[in-house]
């Protein structure tokens, strides 16, 4: 029996996002051979931006094609569908409806296109090339702008029947809470443990308390960037922004343990460059609501992969999931 040969084939890992589209040539040891970037906000239709992407994207192919084989396109994107290959009512892409995305993407290609939703692809990309590897069961949190989520039980993602499960994100963690300011619904996870959400946070604090160092920064440049950088100066109130953020996001956590008893919680993204400033309520918060069957079982672990490569490493993998 003679031994397949892996080592030339490679895959292309395409992230689609509100404002940025990454890509880039990806073995299958998880190593990015070549990446670019392109805007994803400058083309008005659909057709235009795939054009684009080929524009940019060909010339890649066309070197590595000399030396390796491309198995195929791997595609996140916000609401993409596993099932069906469309971005369905994307709110943050200037594309609306549903599009038939992985379609188009081999007409132009001449490559098979598997896609699922961003969060789902970084799931993916752990499980193959990062912390999961060899775990079956494990929930994905990505603590950015938004807040996404993919959650794998015995090995599989879970898509539920409509391709779309697994929006942790926009479950409600405070009945009545803050208002979000995209779905209009009130208390999400989305509201308090997002960027987006600390920025609020902090906003609120810094009103309250006008002594934090907080107070040195313009309204506008009050983020999750600037909290990171009062608290490691030691300021009470942007500690407590932490906090409070790792409070509810441990909360959230304990009902997703109860609902699939994973074995570890991934967390990725720019939010958790705050380290313990967030993960230590985080760990207590959980455990505290937790029953006593599933304490001190779930690993609360931050992702291994190399941010500026994880969301192409996570498309890529795709390819090679079936």
């Amino acid at each position: 029996m003679s031994l397949i040969d892996l080592s030339k084939n490679v895959a292309l890992g395409i992230d689609i996002g509100g404002t940025n589209t990454k890509f880039g040539v990806v073995n299958h040891r998880g190593e990015v051979l070549e990446k670019g970037h392109l805007r994803t906000d400058a083309y008005e239709t659909v057709e235009e931006y795939i054009d684009a992407l080929y524009e940019n994207i060909n010339p890649l192919i066309e070197r590595h094609s000399k030396e390796r084989t491309f198995d195929g396109i791997g595609i996140g994107a916000p609401n993409g569908n596993y099932y069906t290959g469309t971005i369905e009512q994307a709110p943050n892409l200037p594309w609306k409806g549903v599009i038939p995305f992985g379609k188009l993407m081999t007409e132009k290609f001449g490559l098979p296109a598997t896609m699922t939703n961003d969060a789902n692809a970084a799931a993916f990309g752990e499980m193959l090339f990062g912390a999961a590897r060899g775990m079956k069961d494990f929930i994905m949190i990505t603590l950015g702008t938004g807040v996404g989520s993919g959650i794998v039980s015995s090995g599989k993602l879970i898509y539920g029947h409509d391709g779309f499960a697994g929006e942790l994100g926009h479950t409600i963690v405070k009945p009545g809470g803050r208002k979000h300011w995209s779905t209009g619904s009130e208390g999400s996870l989305e509201a308090y443990a997002s960027a987006t959400g600390i920025a609020i946070t902090a906003k609120k604090m810094r009103a309250e308390f006008p002594e934090s160092m907080l107070s040195q920064f313009p309204e506008e440049e009050i983020n999750s960037k600037t909290v990171y950088e009062c608290a490691v100066k030691g300021d009470p109130i942007a500690i407590e922004v932490f906090r409070y953020t790792g409070q509810k996001l441990g909360e959230a956590l304990a009902n997703f343990v109860m609902f699939s008893s994973p074995e570890a919680i991934l967390l990725f993204g720019g939010v958790i460059k705050a380290g313990d400033f967030i993960l230590k309520p985080a760990k207590l918060h959980m455990e505290r609501n937790l029953l006593p069957i599933f304490r001190n079982k779930v690993k609360l672990v931050f992702s291994e992969l190399d941010e500026a490569d994880a969301a192409i490493l996570g498309a890529s993998a795709l390819v090679w999931e079936k």
